[in-house]
């Protein structure tokens, strides 16, 4: 006789559809000094992503290395900004520098492909940019300070719709009160 009841695991068996991807980017053990000797713990960098235009770093010490996984991914999830992507590139040319980090971000073609190394690759595949060219330009290899100066560089971009200053957007105004003015004065 077969039994009709539902298992635990049917019963709840919606399954969770993670929104958010992310990845290690760094795992190292730190020591601190004390008089009774060396303490070890535990440094992780995590990078999320949705595919879809947002991005979030996080860096975070634990005493082992789940801890110190577990909170900087949360911390990477309380970063997260927003990317606005254009036909899966970025909108214009941009450049920025963290501590000796240096990167340069320019737009592709579509079918250029992500023409990127270590940790800028890395962050924008999660970010969902599949066509770029990009640079290191600084002198260091430090990734925690090449994922900031990569976040900083996609935080430069404007959208594509919105004016390129706050001065254009003051110099349409001072024209049309200028022309209100003048069709008063006739």
């Amino acid at each position: 006789m077969q039994d009709n009841r539902k298992t635990k695991r049917e019963f709840g068996a919606k399954k969770e559809k993670k929104e958010f991807e992310s990845s290690l980017l760094g795992l190292a053990r730190v020591i601190r000094m004390t008089a009774g000797g060396r303490r070890f713990r535990f440094r992780a960098v995590m990078v999320m992503g949705n595919k879809k235009g947002k991005i979030g770093l996080g860096v975070a010490k634990g005493k082992d290395v789940a801890q110190a996984v577990e909170k900087a991914t949360l911390k990477a999830k309380k970063n997260l900004i927003e990317i606005p992507i254009k036909e899966e590139t970025i909108a214009h040319r941009v450049e920025a520098k963290f501590g000796a980090a240096r990167i340069l971000l320019k737009p592709q073609t579509k079918g250029r492909g992500l023409v990127a190394g270590g940790t800028v690759r890395v962050i924008c595949t999660l970010a969902g940019i599949k066509n770029i060219s990009s640079k290191v330009i600084g002198k260091t290899r430090n990734k925690i300070n090449n994922a900031k100066a990569t976040l900083m560089a996609l935080e430069k971009l404007k959208p594509e719709n919105l004016p390129a200053s706050r001065s254009d957007e003051q110099q349409t105004v001072n024209n049309e009160q200028q022309t209100v003015n003048n069709e008063q004065s006739l």
